[in-house]
């Protein structure tokens, strides 16, 4: 038998191919306008939130958006939320993700070709490129150049720009945690702290290096989400596609029958350097650039638009049969959708209730396990309890404390002559209480008792509980 000869580097095949530039050329259209709306919303929204005021009273910050994290807090315009309400962040996470599975299901990637940060970033900085370097001709020309003073010249203009954008990105994320006019100071003075700066160089050289570098990469070997929308998608879903019963045969204009003269503007446009007309893929984002390249040579050359355009499976069989393509609201709205609606909904509906009905005021009652109990001079048992007592008022309130229990007890606050306490505002207030009961009574001699925990908030109805068990001497 012959033996197989060991593989060497120098014969065996590449697992990797390198970068390929891509180069995409300027193009006008309807989704081209669309992105230029949603990239200057979406980054407007990003830089100027951070700055916006919201008065909420002397003690408390007044910047509208704001990550408290020293105070573990997060502040929206007027809402508040305290840490013990992480679920109304959670359930904006769950919305976030149901939404992605309703957009996807009914119009394929339309978030990663129009509002992801990594295609609205990559969108600024091609921008930027083509206002230096030219065109895609002109940057094709450029990119093959030698290095003379003309090529480092124009490298160096746009690389500071690009740099420009990525410190701006990273300042304008730091500025989401503490009061952005004062960290803006600290920043230019020096005075900042070290992860403010740490922060803001990783973030900036993320912004860098994604959106000038590695562009289409991200989308393609980074990101998760080509991978997974495979699950979202059916044979209804709304995404580009060529088609080829009108297209082909291919060919220059004049000696060929498809309505395509193969003038590779859908390519030369794509930021992803792919060619639609091969097919689904899963590099394609479905920006829709490719649909604005293809109308503008139909347009100009007297065929019907639309060569290559949003499209289902199902309407790719109706129209090669000659028959009309289903109205887009038949796609859009389908049991898969309307299930990821109604589940969008509801979960929005529920936090918007439970946002409206939260107390102003929040009660923990934790008992003292280091004895459960102790027996007085008297006979009677006490048991020692923690209270942790929110409250979520812009201004000071006085609270009552008292016990309900069928089995008689009495309330006690250390330090305190009676049983009102002061919380200052937007403060967690620690006090500890006793329950006494009684010589004799079915609280002393029982092993477990049942004690509710009630604090009202006076001047109010505001009114909160905790049941907890008060712990008797068993007999």
């Amino acid at each position: 038998m012959k033996e197989r000869p060991l593989s060497t580097p120098e014969t065996e095949p590449s697992l990797y191919a390198a970068r390929e530039p891509v180069f995409p050329r300027r193009v006008k259209g309807t989704f081209r306008t669309l992105k230029w709306w949603i990239m200057g919303i979406t980054l407007g929204i990003y830089y100027i939130t951070p700055w916006l005021r919201w008065d909420r009273g002397p003690s408390l910050p007044d910047q509208a958006v704001l990550v408290d994290l020293a105070n573990r807090r997060f502040f929206f315009f007027m809402i508040e939320i305290w840490p013990h309400e992480f679920y109304f962040v959670a359930g904006l996470l769950i919305m976030a993700g149901l939404g992605l599975f309703l957009f996807t299901s009914a119009a394929g990637r339309v978030w990663c070709g129009y509002a992801c940060p990594q295609t609205v970033w990559t969108d600024l900085f091609i921008l930027v490129e083509r206002w230096i370097e030219g065109d895609r001709n002109a940057r094709v020309r450029l990119y093959k150049q030698k290095w003379d003073a003309e090529k480092i010249r124009k490298r160096a203009i746009k690389w500071t720009v690009w740099f420009l954008i990525g410190l701006a990105t990273g300042g304008a994320w730091i500025f989401y945690f503490t009061d952005a006019p004062t960290l803006l100071k600290d920043l230019v003075t020096g005075q900042a702290h070290p992860i403010a700066y740490i922060t803001m160089l990783i973030l900036t050289f993320t912004t860098f290096f994604f959106g000038g570098f590695a562009r289409e990469q991200i989308c393609i070997y980074a990101c998760p989400w080509p991978r997974i929308q495979a699950a979202m998608v059916d044979e209804d879903t709304l995404t580009i596609a060529y088609r080829d019963w009108r297209g082909e045969p291919r060919g220059k204009l004049g000696t060929t029958t498809g309505d395509c003269i193969d003038c590779m503007a859908c390519v030369n446009v794509c930021p992803m350097g792919i060619d639609i007309r091969n097919g689904q893929q899963m590099a394609c984002i479905t920006c829709g650039l490719c649909i604005d390249a293809c109308n503008d040579v139909m347009d100009r050359i007297g065929k019907p638009r639309d060569l290559i355009g949003y499209l289902a499976l199902t309407d790719e069989t109706r129209e090669r049969a000659g028959e009309p393509a289903k109205s887009v609201w038949s796609h859009v709205f389908r049991p898969r959708t309307v299930l990821y609606t109604v589940l969008w909904a509801g979960i929005g509906i529920g936090l918007i209730v439970a946002l409206f009905m939260r107390s102003p005021i929040d009660l923990n009652v934790t008992p003292v396990r280091n004895p459960t109990f102790v027996t007085l001079s008297d006979g009677s048992i006490r048991n020692a309890y923690d209270i942790r007592l929110r409250n979520m008022h812009g201004t000071d309130a006085q609270f009552t404390i008292a016990a309900t229990s069928d089995a008689f007890v009495t309330l006690a606050l250390e330090g305190q002559d009676g049983l009102t306490v002061t919380v200052p505002a937007n403060e967690t207030m620690s006090q500890r209480i006793y329950l006494t009961a009684a010589p004799g009574t079915r609280a002393a001699v029982e092993d477990r008792s049942d004690v509710r925990i009630w604090v009202e908030e006076l001047g109010t109805t505001n009114r909160v509980h905790h049941d907890t068990i008060f712990n008797g001497k068993e007999e």
